[in-house]
């Protein structure tokens, strides 16, 4: 199975921009896709953003719609999430994934989706 390792996460002042990676170890074969879901507190989890490995092709939600981009290097396996343009709503701990992206929930898991640990997003002045 596919490991994910996150970082990029942190503390920003609204209006402000952060970029997550999400490392994966193994075979890009391995997975359809990639992208991330969010979970703020009291929230249930959503998707946020995922793209197929193969075309590029890239799905979000549309909360995050002209603000967020994902982006992913075959070189070194690595998605990014470059988020500009923060709200404090945008608030959340990140876990990226791999899955299958939707056109209405953004990205879907499977039974054989891999996690990375999460890493915290905070927006606020």
């Amino acid at each position: 199975q596919v490991q994910l390792v996150e970082s990029g996460g942190g503390l920003v002042q609204p209006g402000g921009s952060l970029n997550l990676s999400c490392a994966a170890s193994g075979s890009a074969l391995d997975y359809f896709a990639i992208g991330w879901f969010r979970q703020a507190p009291g929230k249930e989890r959503e998707g946020v953003s995922c793209i197929i490995t193969e075309s590029g092709h890239t799905y979000y939600a549309d909360s995050v719609k002209g603000r967020f981009t994902i982006s992913r290097d075959s070189a070194s396996n690595t998605a990014y999430l470059q988020m500009n343009s923060l709200k404090p709503e945008d608030t959340a701990i990140y876990y990226c994934a791999t899955g299958v992206c939707n056109t209405i929930v953004v990205i879907r898991e499977t039974r054989t989706t891999s996690w990375g640990q999460g890493t915290q997003v905070t927006v606020s002045s």
